[in-house]
């Protein structure tokens, strides 16, 4: 029944005509009983289906109604319409899978996001979403081609993990143990963990780089691409408690080969998606002009979608130390005048998304790189520099969202490394495996992440993250 389908994309994309084809999708608008709008998903556009009067009986007419699922046979031709070169003139059609136009929640007119993501199980069907994840199937594509071109091995690490990469302690437990109240429990009280599955305390990774790093020590190049988890209570636009993370960890590298590992990166796969998702990106770019309008005009974007990416490829990226960013924002007017919501004082500040956007928008006028950050600010992992003030650490901060990567060249020699450990409170017991890569063989080695949905929140242009993930987790919602 299916081997003979050709997809709506392939249809309104070539020039030929008259000729037959089968086509199947789901209904979008039905005009005078006679003018289909077909949609398959593989393009926003919808094919043009006319069924001509007498072809199909009145029982069969009132079925072909929003949302249900067609299947389409008859010759491919011009089409008289504007906005197409070619419709098909319907032979046939079967109707596949019903669906009542009362009931049926996406109707032929503007849903609000929030509507929309208390419907996640059908949003992909609008033309926003389905935009949305063709770009998102296209970075994630590249992501792996790009790794794969220069050699790197795929690396799946642990979903279930017994330890805290990030050392923050917001993680999510996996137990076995009943949540009743008995749990068996050690003598002083607490759950013995030697009765659960897995024999100790285990919880859902948040990151996938202490384990890369081992690989990195007998592959060299590696690069994880999966799912990492966060329980930290963020009920915002920026945060998930479910997320994707690409990971690459790097054997031989200092510092500046990851700054430009991670330049070249991030260009790669934005070029990618422009290149091969330009209807998607023009029609999310005209949506967020939209949306931009009904802003005030000071919460307006400088630059378009279209702009902001070209931006990002045709730059090179701004190279700066973390001392030196503080200089110039505590020196600003925008500090002076005290219109950050966090003011600067001072070196050891934490830098906070305003800021970082001051640097790229306003400042330097395309992507930063910063590095250097002082050690007390950032994780144990991270190489000392010789100042024994700061680490070498390096941030990416682009335009509109602020950092969209973190990396470090990590500490290699392991008296450092227990001594950072000891200093924030690491238990080196519980990460003896990890410390073997100093004792056998270590070597200078760097890496960095990119966490996936930021990056598909930056492409598509989107402002909340709960819209670039088919179904998000975060407080208080694990639907569908």
């Amino acid at each position: 029944m299916f081997n003979k389908r050709k997809k709506i994309n392939s249809l309104l994309q070539s020039d030929e005509a008259n000729y037959e084809a089968t086509v199947m999708g789901w209904v979008r608008t039905f005009r005078n009983n006679q003018f289909i709008a077909l949609n398959d998903g593989s393009t926003n556009n919808n094919l043009q289906v006319v069924a001509q009067l007498g072809l199909l009986d009145d029982a069969t007419l009132k079925r072909i109604t929003t949302g249900a699922c067609i299947k389409a046979v008859g010759e491919v031709v011009p089409s008289l319409g504007k906005g197409q070169k070619v419709e098909l003139k319907a032979t046939s059609i079967e109707i596949l899978g019903d669906s009542d136009a009362e009931k049926f929640p996406l109707q032929p007119k503007k849903h609000s996001l929030e509507f929309l993501r208390e419907n996640a199980h059908i949003r992909f069907r609008t033309n926003t979403f389905g935009a949305i994840f063709r770009v998102r199937h296209s970075l994630a594509f590249a992501i792996h081609q790009f790794f794969n071109d220069r050699g790197f091995v795929y690396m799946h690490t642990p979903i279930i993990t017994a330890s805290d990469a990030e050392g923050a302690g917001e993680m999510f437990r996996v137990t076995t143990l009943p949540l009743d109240g008995t749990a068996p429990k050690n003598e002083d009280g607490s759950i013995n963990y030697k009765e659960d599955f897995f024999g100790r305390s285990t919880n859902l990774t948040v990151s996938g780089q202490l384990e890369g790093e081992l690989a990195a020590m007998a592959f060299s190049d590696v690069y994880t691409f999966g799912p990492t988890f966060r329980a930290e209570n963020s009920n915002t636009t920026r945060h998930l408690a479910e997320f994707w993370m690409i990971e690459p960890e790097v054997a031989f590298n200092d510092l500046e080969d990851n700054m430009n590992l991670a330049e070249d990166f991030i260009k790669y796969i934005i070029r990618y998606a422009m290149e091969h998702n330009v209807d998607d990106l023009a029609f999310l770019s005209q949506r967020l002009e939209e949306e931009e309008k009904t802003k005030p005009q000071a919460e307006r974007s400088e630059m378009g979608l279209l702009e902001k990416l070209n931006f990002v490829v045709n730059n090179d990226f701004e190279r700066l130390t973390y001392t030196e960013a503080i200089e110039i924002l505590k020196e600003s007017n925008h500090n002076k005048k005290k219109k950050f919501q966090y003011l600067i004082e001072g070196w050891g500040a934490d830098l906070q998304s305003e800021h970082e956007r001051y640097l790229v928008e306003k400042h330097f006028k395309k992507p930063v790189i910063l590095t250097d950050y002082p050690k007390d600010i950032k994780s144990f992992y991270m190489r000392m520099n010789e100042d024994g003030k700061t680490v070498a650490a390096m941030d990416i901060l682009a335009p509109g969202i602020g950092e969209i990567v973190g990396g470090s060249q990590r500490e290699e020699r392991l008296d450092k490394l227990l001594e950072r450990m000891k200093e924030m409170h690491v238990p080196a017991e519980e990460l003896d495996f990890y410390l073997d890569t100093r004792r056998f063989g270590s070597c200078p080695h760097a890496g960095f992440g990119l966490g996936f949905e930021r990056l598909v929140l930056f492409v598509t242009g989107m402002t909340n993250i709960r819209d670039v993930i088919p179904f998000p987790r975060y407080p208080k919602s694990a639907a569908f």
